[in-house]
């Protein structure tokens, strides 16, 4: 009995000791890896790898010759249905407010599980009412002074919700002459104001009234669901650093796998995106022109000579206005342009890669202003139909803000294909 329970403990040490190296000696990877499965993220849809023609789809009506003919390759993405909303854009903000509110107020906090550092009790702060008198003391420096209110108001004072983010340049790690160096120096980090300029409305048209858009197109729920304008380069950055921590911190928590950040298209994965699977199509909608057989226009845009309102909007639309293209993805054309990650330089096309094509260049704020410009796609509800064309390219400064500039975000597919 006794040779019996020692042969039989025998065999545990040595079953142990095989499973440990990998049963029996075989290569079969390490077993305690966590599932994965992609998740299409809410208000996403799904762009599959294929191959692009990019290049003048019409006649380059300003003769610039910055769109040559290049055949290229794009891998799978998600991306926004829509532009980032108003209200969408609303949450990033009122996030900023409260975080700088709970800190203010000698932070109500909440260590972070296997983590250094704290986060925000968010559950106090869903209960917090910026109405109570007791805390109107303690939050008064987030207040315009008394001096500066408008009929006695008590309003926050916007400039001072501000957000810190920070990122790894791996573009820069990855190069030969860095090589082994530590990786703290490749940190880089940024820090802008969240809030939308909403003087665009008045300081983007000489002689020309829209101080109503100014007062009410941020925040009146009658442009809850249009997209958000008013929001530099810099900006659209902050809320996609913004949007990966929020889902991924919400992932983490649940023990689920992060995913890729959130990001702004690169220019080629816009247009890749914009033609909705139809090869050379010089809109969304196929083409070859802006209007439908009964003769209604298919975007928002400058019809004619100037007739603003003839298309159904004056200025921006709903985001979900108009039918979306192939790949179910609205306004790709019009309503307004939106910020892609690539430096814009003329001559693009003649050395970017074909895979993938990533020009970027990460201006600094004393750089020449010519290496501040981006790539913005599409068109807007201000410019005439020649901007809508797909392969259109212009550009606007990193550092500015505009009334008919806005953005949406993508998320690398991790994997072949959604479908194999």
């Amino acid at each position: 009995m006794k040779s019996t329970v020692l042969s039989f403990g025998l065999f545990l040490v040595l079953l142990v000791s095989g499973c440990g190296a990998g049963f029996n000696g075989q290569l079969i990877g390490v077993q305690d890896r966590p599932g994965w499965n992609n998740v299409i993220p809410y208000g996403m849809v799904y762009v599959p790898s294929g191959n692009l023609h990019i290049g003048q789809s019409g006649q380059d009506v300003n003769y610039s010759m910055v769109q040559r003919t290049k055949s290229i390759s794009i891998q799978g993405f998600f991306m926004d249905d829509t532009e980032v909303t108003n209200n969408e854009y609303r949450q990033f903000v009122h996030w900023v407010r409260d975080s700088i509110t709970a800190f203010t107020m000698g932070g109500d906090f909440i260590e972070n599980e296997g983590e250094e550092g704290e986060k925000v009790n968010w559950e106090f702060m869903s209960d917090f009412n910026y109405n109570d008198e007791e805390y109107k003391e303690s939050l008064e420096g987030l207040y315009y002074p008394e001096n500066e209110q408008m009929w006695g108001k008590h309003e926050m004072d916007v400039s001072k919700f501000v957000f810190d983010y920070y990122w790894l340049d791996i573009k820069e790690a990855a190069r030969v002459s860095n090589r082994g160096k530590p990786r703290s120096e490749f940190f880089k980090s940024g820090t802008t104001p969240v809030y939308p300029d909403t003087l665009v409305w008045v300081r983007d048209f000489s002689y020309s009234y829209n101080e109503p858009m100014t007062r009410n197109y941020f925040w009146h729920p009658a442009f809850d669901d249009y997209p958000v304008v008013g929001v530099t380069w810099d900006q659209a950055n902050a809320f996609s650093a913004w949007r990966t921590k929020f889902w991924g911190d919400y992932r983490a928590a649940r023990g689920e796998v992060i995913n890729d950040p959130f990001r702004l298209p690169t220019e080629h994965e816009w247009e890749y995106a914009a033609r909705g699977g139809k090869a050379n199509a010089p809109y969304p909608w196929g083409g070859p022109y802006l209007r439908n057989s009964k003769g209604c226009l298919l975007a928002n845009f400058k019809p004619g000579r100037g007739n603003y309102p003839e298309d159904g909007g004056f200025y921006t639309v709903r985001a979900d206005a108009y039918w979306p293209n192939d790949y179910g993805l609205f306004n790709m054309s019009g309503n307004v342009s939106e910020w892609t990650s690539t430096a814009f330089f003329e001559n693009a096309y003649s050395f970017a890669h074909d895979m993938n094509p990533d020009v970027r260049y990460d201006a600094a704020e004393d750089d020449e202003i010519t290496m501040k410009r981006k790539v913005v796609r599409g068109g807007s509800w201000k410019d005439i139909g020649y901007f809508l064309q797909t392969s259109t390219r212009n550009f606007e400064y990193q550092d500015s803000a505009k009334s008919y500039v806005g953005f949406r975000n993508v998320l690398t597919f991790l994997g072949r294909s959604i479908n194999d």
